[in-house]
């Protein structure tokens, strides 16, 4: 008979882990992501998508600071990228979806995956561009 020692509890696991210290951790105790970044507030999602989306608008601003957005409102640096970046922004939020954000902005649905696209597209580019220079 053989005995092995129970692995150690962990409640967390990446699920997706980028350059510059940025990852997404399952918490399994409360079934939800967190976007984990270096000085950045703690902060959750339901979805994998929604944490994976805010993580592409994380890149495609070169990062920003989120603590008191509640109080402020959308970070500064994500208004200021650009209408694309601001509706991928705000489709991370709980109470938002397509259709909200199509409304918001006076477009539709597909346009709205459009911007979703491009933000997606950007924030690869900009992960490329650490990993060629080295800088991860």
């Amino acid at each position: 008979m053989s005995t092995s020692d129970p692995a150690p509890e962990t409640a967390d696991r990446v699920v997706e882990e980028y350059v510059l210290d940025v990852r997404i951790v399952d918490d399994d105790t409360d079934e939800r992501y967190r976007f984990e970044a270096p000085e950045h507030t703690d902060i959750a999602f339901d979805s994998l998508t929604d944490a994976r989306l805010y993580a592409d608008v994380y890149f495609d601003v070169n990062g920003f600071v989120e603590e008191g957005t509640g109080e402020r409102g959308v970070p500064p640096e994500v208004v200021q990228a650009g209408k694309d970046t601001l509706a991928a922004y705000l489709m991370t939020l709980p109470w938002a979806d397509r259709d909200w954000v199509a409304s918001f902005f006076g477009s539709t649905p597909t346009e709205i995956e459009r911007y979703l696209t491009w933000v997606r597209d950007r924030a690869d580019e900009v992960r490329t561009e650490v990993k060629t220079q080295g800088l991860d």
